[in-house]
Order: structure tokens, then sequence, then C-alpha cells
């Protein structure tokens, strides 16, 4: 386990999906601390597709890939959460982490480099994913973090576009929508630079770069899963937000969580 901490606020991530475990403030929990079971606490990264992907298979320059499926038949949640990365650089409050994906079910290979950084009360999270094979490949970044709440919750802005769904699989439609507490496991647009989460037991800010895309979730209770993406689920279908990296070109995606307990 990895610490870096500036003060007050301590992180701690694995080398195993470069995932961050836990995240505190005076001592008291930011996020819901993490799991065996990555994508149920903490805030795994979601690379190079963030959540699913139909049926688990797509066809990319007219190739036929087929990704691992989960109960549900669907790939989910990207392909490094169980890889272990290299320490790039390891000080007090900032660590670098690298690794090399290549899969039989995605068409190139990338390089990610993941750089968590505690400055000024603030988490960053910088990623960078290069492409280093011969052929162009679509590409989705999430990250998918579990935030502490309690009592009654809002997200700011809370009007918004959602994505419409089938089967939890965007169909590429979008309706415009207003966030109010209840279930979700839905995507929606927030180009907003910056979010808020309040609650009665804090008040979370995120600042993203590049990562227009927004997926809620509570299947945990006690907390509120506010996951930035750069592009909507199922995107290698749907298209909503897929960039596709040429070889050699690289792509940066930023966040920073800040967070005041009440």
């Amino acid at each position: 386990m990895l610490e870096i901490s500036d003060g007050d606020l301590i992180a701690q991530i694995m080398e195993e999906g470069a995932y961050l475990y836990s995240l505190t403030k005076s001592g008291k929990d930011v996020i819901l601390k993490g799991k065996e079971r990555k994508t149920h606490g903490g805030m795994a990264l979601l690379i190079p597709y963030a959540n699913r992907v139909k049926d688990g298979e797509y066809i990319w320059e007219d190739k036929k890939y087929e990704l691992p499926k989960n109960s549900e038949g669907n790939a989910i949640h990207g392909l490094i959460m169980d890889k272990l990365f290299d320490v790039k650089f390891k000080g007090k409050s900032r660590v670098t982490l690298e690794y090399l994906l290549s899969h039989p079910g995605y068409p190139s290979t990338l390089r990610i480099t993941i750089t968590y950084s505690v400055v000024f009360d603030l988490l960053d999270i910088f990623i960078t994913v290069k492409n280093e094979g011969e052929v162009s490949a679509p590409l989705v970044v999430g990250a998918h973090p579990y935030f502490l709440v309690r009592g009654k919750w809002s997200i700011t802005p809370d009007r918004v576009r959602r994505c419409l769904m089938e089967n939890k699989i965007p169909t590429g439609n979008v309706e415009d929508f207003r966030i109010v507490q209840k279930d979700y496991d839905d995507c929606f647009i927030i180009e907003n630079r910056e979010i808020t989460l309040k609650s009665d037991y804090s008040t979370v800010t995120i600042e993203k770069s590049n990562m227009d895309y927004i997926q809620l979730y509570t299947g945990e209770p006690g907390a509120v899963a506010v996951e930035p993406m750069s592009g909507a689920p199922d995107a290698y279908h749907n298209g909503l937000g897929l960039i596709v990296l040429e070889p050699s070109k690289s792509r940066d995606f930023n966040f920073t969580i800040s967070a005041v307990i009440h």
C-alpha cells in the first residue's frame, strides 16, 4: 500500500489497479474504504472503457473483439483493475504508477500513467494514456469513487442531460433531467467543470477536465458513487464521448477531489 499526504489529507493507493483504497481528511473518511471487489468501495480506475460494453464484444476497423463478460453478459469496468502497476515515482505527497496494457480483446497497446498528488487539501488525479501500438484504438477513461453521505444529499448542477438506457446500456439518445435524491445507476452529461455532492456528512467538490460524463450509482449503503468519465457506458457502440487514439498519440485526463467534513 502506498500512502501520500499533505497536511490533514491522506490517500492510500494500491499498486494493483492503481486503486485508491482510502482518502481521509483530519482522520475522517471522505470515501467508502476499499473492498476486495474494487467497484464496491474506494475508487477504481476504468480504462480503456468505463462501465459496460454491450454483450462484451465490438467491431473495430472491421475486426471483431471479445472482452471478459460479467453475469449480465456484458463487459464491465475496463481491463486494468487486477493489473499490477509499476511505481515510477514515490514522494511524500505524490506517486506515479504505470502499466503497459495489451489484451486480446483490445486492438492496440496502451501505456497508462497515473499520478496521484495531494496538495492544498486537494487530491489530484492525472491520467495519461498513450497508444504504443500500430493501429488506432477506442478509448474511454473513467473513475469509480464512492463518497460517504448521510441524510439528505444533492448534486450541483442538478439540471443536466441524462443518457436514455435499456437494460443499463445507453441507447445513444439523451434527455433533459433534474437530479434529485433517489436510487441511480445512470449516466449524465455534465459539462460544468465543477460538480458538488453535498450531504449532512460532507461537501465534496470534483473539478474535472476532459471528463464530461458522470455515472451516478447508489448501490452501496451510505455512499454515492459520482464517477467522472470521458465517455458514456457502451461508447464502443453508441459513440458518446468515444476517443479514437491514433498510434503514438496520447490523451490526458484530470480531476481533483476536495472535501469539507461537516
